[in-house]
Parts: C-alpha cells; sequence; structure tokens
C-alpha cells in the first residue's frame, strides 16, 4: 500500500483487463479503501491483435515488475494468463468469486453448435477451443482469429467467419452476454485452466495490502483454481496447447474435469477425479500423471 493509505491497482488497459480491476477497485471501496487504477502497458499488447491465449506470462511480465519496483501496490491479472510456478516476492493474496468458467459461442445466426451448417468457419485462436470444436464437429471449418473482442466481434459482422468461441466469463463483464448464441457445456468444450477468475497478487512484505485485499478471497473459487493449475503444472503443458480443466467444489469436495487432445481434435482424452477440497493441488497433479501415463505425453508432443 502506498505511503497514503491508497491502493494503486495495476492492468493492462484492454477493456476487459479495465473492466475486471473496475470491479475489484469498487469491492475495495466498498470496505473503504481508497483505490487508483494504473495502466500498464504489457508485451501481450505490443501487437495490434494479440492472441486469446498467449504464450505464458505475455500478459503479466510488466506488471510484476512495476509491483516489485513499487510503482503499484495491487496486480488484477486473469487467472489464466498467470504463470503456474512460483513468483519470487509475489503472492496472489485473493481470488474473488469466480464468474462463470465455460466458454460461449457467438454465431452469426444465432444458432449453436450443432445447428452450424457444414462447413461453417468457426474462429479462435486457442488450440485448447480448436481441439474440442473439431472433435465435436469435424465437419465444420476452424479457423485463426486474432483481435481483442470488440474485433473479433466485429470480424464476425463482416462474415469473415460464420461463429467465434470466446470465454463467457469476459462477455458477462463487458456487457455483451446478449451476443450469446449457445454457453459450451464442459462435455463438449472444457475451459482453460483458470478461466473466469481473477488473480490479485500483491507483494509478499505488504502486510497492509495483503491483509486487505485477502478479505475478497472466495474459498471454492480458490481451491477449484488450485486444482486446474496443478493440473497444467504438473502435464507440463502451456496454455497454448490443447488442454482444459474444470473443477467444481461443493460439500468439502472437488471434481476435477480434464482433457487433452491433439490440435486436430482426432485423439481426445478426457479423465476426471473426485477427492477432498483440501487436497485440491493434490489431487489435480494426481489426474496429469494418470493421464500422462495413459498416454497423454503423446498428444502433446504431437503438437
Amino acid at each position: 500500500m502506498s505511503q497514503s493509505g491508497c491502493i494503486r491497482i495495476g492492468t493492462r488497459g484492454s477493456a476487459l483487463a479495465l473492466a475486471q480491476a473496475g470491479a475489484v477497485a469498487a469491492m475495495l471501496e466498498t470496505r473503504g479503501a481508497a483505490v487508483e487504477t494504473v495502466v500498464i502497458r504489457t508485451t501481450g499488447d505490443g501487437g495490434a491483435e494479440p492472441l486469446s491465449e498467449s504464450p505464458t506470462g505475455l500478459f503479466v511480465r510488466e506488471i510484476e515488475q512495476a509491483l516489485m519496483s513499487r510503482a503499484v501496490d495491487l496486480a488484477v491479472h486473469s487467472m489464466k494468463d498467470l504463470p503456474t510456478d512460483e513468483r519470487p516476492g509475489l503472492a496472489v493474496v485473493a481470488v474473488p468469486e469466480r464468474s462463470d468458467p465455460r466458454d460461449a459461442l457467438v454465431s452469426r445466426g444465432g444458432v449453436g453448435l450443432s445447428a452450424l451448417p457444414s462447413g461453417s468457419k468457426v474462429a479462435t485462436s486457442s488450440p485448447r477451443r480448436a481441439a474440442q470444436v473439431r472433435a465435436s464437429r469435424q465437419d465444420l471449418a476452424v479457423v485463426g482469429v486474432r483481435g481483442n473482442v470488440d474485433t473479433r466481434l466485429r470480424k464476425l459482422g463482416e462474415g469473415q467467419f460464420d461463429a467465434l468461441v470466446l470465454a463467457y466469463a469476459g462477455l458477462l463483464r463487458l456487457g455483451l452476454a446478449d451476443r450469446v448464441s449457445e454457453v459450451l457445456p464442459p462435455e463438449i468444450c472444457l475451459p482453460a485452466p483458470g478461466q473466469g477468475a481473477l488473480a490479485l497478487q500483491a507483494r509478499k512484505d505488504d502486510a497492509a495490502t495483503r491483509d486487505l485485499v485477502g478479505r475478497l478471497d472466495h474459498l471454492p473459487s480458490r481451491l477449484a483454481t488450485t486444482a486446474e493449475r496443478a493440473f497444467l503444472s504438473e502435464l507440463g503443458a502451456g496454455c497454448t496447447l490443447p488442454a482444459g480443466a474444470l473443477a467444481t467444489v461443493a460439500d468439502g469436495r472437488v471434481r476435477l474435469q480434464a482433457v487433452v487432445a491433439n490440435r486436430a481434435g482426432s485423439s481426445v482424452m478426457r479423465r476426471e477425479v473426485v477427492g477432498a477440497a483440501q487436497d485440491a493441488e493434490a489431487l489435480g497433479r494426481s489426474l496429469a500423471d494418470e493421464m500422462l501415463r495413459a498416454g497423454a505425453r503423446v498428444l502433446i508432443e504431437e503438437c
């Protein structure tokens, strides 16, 4: 926390990142905190049209550097962008209640995935989404797309493709839920680990910020994302590979579903595990080990 008692929040400058930072600022302000938002340009913002699921750390490095240099006191990250390895001197001090983690289809005709005509072009920059869409509908043409949410929706409207797959949480946060044709069920498309969740990161030596922001932590969301990220870490797959995971927590138990596929979507492995919520990290790692032994390593190497 700054000497003035104000919490300076570091964030990217995209519409979605600002909406996420604004939501966190509002939660802190209701608890009596003074808040300032500081926009930081990241490596991932360097291109005109960033990817939706980009190389690990692309959207967080400069924000973490700003934290360590004390230019800001708190970073608001999309959890799925945050590397799974330990960040020296930094800690995720809160995971607020998670938004809907699923993916959503936005189509020009307003129809769902199963109703798209054969040969329709479905756009995504995510290998994970592309592989699962191909596995569900081999007769569709999955094509690449870049840009922020508004850019992608504009390209859809221009007829560059027939449908688009995006994170449902992003559309909700931008007030664009009315554009959704179908929210894709996990049986069709498992999300990226941590999708829909925010990671609030602070310096380990900043006790005042850690204490205040820590009150925003939502334990079920933290446990669920812990299991998912442990799975990804143990799998050794970055966020650009076709691997997805989704954990749900209820009654002290966690259910973790996971998928690993090749890019063509012709080979898909799905598994799940259920165990005590307090063992979320171990469950994620054990599920990854099980899938690697069952042949997931071959699928990853094909990518």
